[in-house]
């Protein structure tokens, strides 16, 4: 009788708690004893780490990766009126955030390699941006783990005195031509929601800067719009601390992510040796590294490849079926004039493939092996 073959996850989060499970352990004991759940000293000690992760003087640890972009808009006084340039292919918290402070989200179309926000997009958004509104931000997303192209987004905006905020929730760790994400923006904002490369137990966010006034606005908002004491409000605020035991896990965490970013591009590069004259496998921005959040190809016919390797015992994952600027509440927004062609290609075609730095070259093979018979095998 032939074995059952071992299931295969999708993102590994079992085998790197076991790894660090002793550590973890003993650093929410600690918590337990000291009894500082908010804001303890673990919070100030994650956020000196990030900041030196991140090649900046400040960061700022927030209850979620959508907090981190509320906090940065609001730090900028971004409200009604505002618009806020952001991609419509990625996860719907960017545009998300640009609307809950009360701005509108314009959408922006991304390029066909690399899958982020495209500069000449960006710009024609710009040019036809509806004239009651006013153009004040953009925000690029560092999609499945790379940088986008700061160095073209970063003239246009400086162009039209636009502030730059990144939304780098897959990126972080990454860089673009030796600077590290977190410094590629005036702030850069990231998400340790637990799938992420970066991830605690729960919800969690950070925001990066160098600038010594915007960090002091983001900390007062961050505490309800605090002031000299928690009595006095400087501002209008909301609760976006992280808990101290979230801190506690990050901080394990950050202890071998270094070495995990090494593995997830080992990894990364082993698919796209095996993988690249059967489907079309990612793209790295030239200069940049990627923390590969997640490993990410196009094929002709997705769908019958995904029921093939799901049939196989493979998992898939698809990002992003549907894109911001086609569903329900953001239909209405504005978009590129030129239309949204790229990102209504990707939706039919992209899809990901396991990714997480303890997968061992035995499942890789299997992995590999099932995609390539469901390419040559699918209509």
């Amino acid at each position: 009788m032939t074995a059952t073959p071992a299931p295969i996850a999708f993102i590994d989060l079992k085998t790197q708690r076991l790894r660090i499970a002793d550590k973890v352990e003993a650093a929410l004991k600690k918590v337990l004893e000291h009894g500082a759940f908010v804001m303890g000293p673990e919070i100030i000690a994650l956020e000196k780490q990030l900041a030196q992760w991140g090649g900046v003087k400040h960061a700022l640890a927030c209850a979620s990766g959508t907090d981190a972009l509320v906090l940065a808009l609001m730090a900028k006084g971004i409200g009604p009126g505002h618009a806020v340039f952001v991609p419509s292919f990625t996860f719907v918290a960017t545009a998300e955030a640009a609307v809950l402070v009360g701005a509108a989200p314009v959408f922006v179309d991304i390029l066909p390699d690399l899958l982020t926000m495209d500069p000449a997009s960006l710009q024609r958004c710009i040019d036809s941006c509806p004239s009651h509104l006013e153009p004040k931000a953009v925000m690029p997303v560092d999609l499945f783990g790379q940088p986008a192209d700061y160095v073209a987004l970063g003239a246009i905006a400086a162009k039209h005195g636009l502030t730059m905020i990144a939304d780098a929730a897959q990126s972080f760790g990454a860089a673009l031509h030796g600077t590290p994400v977190g410094a590629l923006a005036e702030m850069t904002t990231t998400s340790f929601f637990p799938a992420k490369p970066l991830g605690c137990y729960g919800d969690g966010g950070a925001v990066l800067t160098d600038d010594d006034e915007l960090i002091e606005i983001l900390r007062s908002i961050r505490n309800h719009g605090q002031g000299r004491d928690r009595y006095e409000h400087a501002r209008i605020g909301v609760n976006g601390r992280l808990d101290t035991m979230q801190a506690a896990i990050l901080l394990e965490k950050l202890a071998i992510f270094a070495d995990e970013i090494q593995a997830r591009d080992r990894i990364a590069n082993r698919y796209t040796q095996l993988l690249a004259d059967v489907v079309a496998t990612p793209v790295v921005i030239a200069g940049g590294t990627s923390v590969w959040a997640q490993y990410t190809m196009t094929t002709a016919n997705r769908d019958a490849v995904i029921k093939a390797l799901n049939a196989d015992g493979v998992p898939t994952g698809i990002y992003y079926p549907t894109p911001l600027h086609l569903q329900g509440p953001y239909a209405a927004f504005p978009r590129d004039p030129a239309g949204m062609a790229v990102t209504e290609d990707k939706m039919g075609h992209v899809f990901s493939l396991p990714m997480h730095p303890y997968m061992d070259e035995a499942t890789q093979d299997r992995i590999v092996a099932a995609l390539r018979q469901a390419v040559e095998t699918s209509p």
